[in-house]
């Protein structure tokens, strides 16, 4: 402990990664306050995989009731209440912020409400007040970016604004190409919107290995989803009920929405890291060490404003190495940012772990490929054509399988069982000698030949 400053920490950002760290920190007797100028819970409870989550689940009831029918089901009139579910979601985000604060008092942490700055290497200035500490923490997440074409700031909204409006767009066209955009196409084309989806590049979802890319392209086109590859948008006008969107080939859409997707930023403007001298790299991120300390002694960063794997658990896992490092006497410990499992909840979903092919031959690895695309046995009676597609990445010298791809139904759910699989080193040969769970999607893992 440190006599001589009023915290042994303190935290700037309450979402996930800031909350874990904190209170983890005072549970081992640290000292410990935290800042925020927002409610509790960060971008993953308030503005991101919550939320979202939450519109996906009532969005997707919209093909079960449709694939109900061809199991007997009669067709019925049952309508969407777009106010009900926004209602409903707003309810448990407060639920959920509830529960942050409490497990900060709980823990004994000090809330101090307000913008932070740090104003020296053990300073931080909250609302006018200054707070020392031995150690600052910063925690505080992304925002989204908004690209500088015409009339697009004027008369667009973000994911921030998406997952609150008060009607469903009848028609809307979002501009990007990661998760989010193809997330948010998926639910508003769900809830009945004419959607469009406009990228630069020539697949959606960079990253993800080439061929889930190129099946869910197929998957999201037939699902209704109206897809403008290679191009980009150039201008936008309009008023609150239309705009006109005009992109690079001339292409004109009417639409009563606008949503941009073009990726997030770390949130660090205004935080004074400039004046502390405080290392940023690309895009405003904060640089870090493998303890995820700047190159200020006594300043630590962690979760999305370093830029890494910009995923929730991954700041949370940071948040609990940081306590239990510098808190707990578990000097030791390190975050392995190896094989960690990632699913993104477009419709259909994709999940994977490990390599894509393109980064296991950029390596140089011996590379055997399996790969099955089959109709699930749900789609037998529905009429559906769309398919599953699996893949298996092995290692031929070592048969270590070093990927898993999925796209279909439960992706999430099947691959994060398989991540643990990953994590601790299968064979395909374990693969094979595991018993399948019969009648499954997952089973077509264990047969794959």
């Amino acid at each position: 402990m440190s006599p001589e400053y009023d915290f042994d920490l303190i935290t700037i950002g309450a979402g996930s990664g800031g909350v874990r760290a904190s209170r983890m920190a005072a549970s081992h007797g640290a000292r410990v306050a935290i800042v925020e100028e927002d409610r509790a819970g960060g971008t993953c409870v308030l503005r991101g995989c919550v939320p979202k989550k939450l519109l996906v689940y009532g969005s997707s009831f919209a093909v079960s009731m449709e694939d109900s029918l061809g199991f007997g089901w009669a067709k019925n009139s049952a309508k969407h209440d777009w106010t009900a579910l926004m209602t409903s979601k707003r309810q448990e985000l407060d639920r959920l912020a509830g529960i942050y604060i409490k497990l900060l008092n709980d823990a004994g942490v000090e809330m101090l409400s307000g913008r932070g700055s740090i104003t020296s290497p053990h300073s931080v200035r909250v609302e006018g007040k200054e707070y020392t500490a031995e150690r600052i923490l910063i925690a505080v997440g992304s925002w989204p970016q908004m690209l500088p074409i015409e009339g697009l700031k004027e008369h667009s909204i973000t994911s921030n604004e998406a997952l609150d409006l008060a009607e469903c767009p009848q028609e809307i066209v979002i501009y990007g190409a990661g998760f989010i955009a193809v997330e948010f196409a998926g639910i508003f084309n769900s809830f009945g919107a004419k959607v469009h989806l406009v990228y630069r590049g020539d697949l959606p979802l960079r990253g993800f290995d080439d061929d889930i890319r190129e099946q869910f392209v197929e998957a999201v086109a037939a699902r209704g989803v109206i897809l403008h590859p290679q191009k980009e948008i150039k201008s936008v006008t309009g008023d609150a009920k239309q705009k006109t969107i005009i992109l690079s080939d001339g292409t004109t859409i009417i639409a009563d929405q606008v949503m941009v997707a073009t990726g997030r930023k770390p949130l660090t403007e205004g935080l004074g890291l400039e004046e502390c001298g405080i290392e940023l790299g690309r895009g405003g991120a904060i640089k870090v060490d493998a303890d995820n300390r700047t190159n200020v002694e006594s300043i630590f960063a962690l979760g999305d404003v370093t830029n890494r794997i910009t995923l929730t658990p991954v700041a949370i896992a940071e948040g609990q190495i940081f306590a239990d490092k510098f808190y707990g006497g578990a000097n030791d410990q390190q975050m392995d940012y190896a094989n960690v499992p990632t699913a993104v909840f477009c419709q259909p979903p994709l999940a994977q772990v490990g390599l894509t092919e393109a980064e296991a031959r950029q390596n140089g690895v011996n590379l055997q490929v399996f790969t099955s695309a089959f109709k699930p046995m749900k789609n037998t009676l529905t009429g559906g054509e769309e398919q599953v597609f699996m893949k298996l990445l092995v290692d031929a010298d070592t048969d270590k399988v070093i990927g898993v791809h999925m796209l279909g139904d439960d992706a999430a759910e099947i691959m994060q069982g398989i991540g643990i699989a990953i994590k601790a080193g299968a064979r395909k040969a374990d693969f094979d000698r595991t018993i399948g769970i019969h009648p499954t999607t997952a089973e077509e893992f264990t047969t794959m030949k």
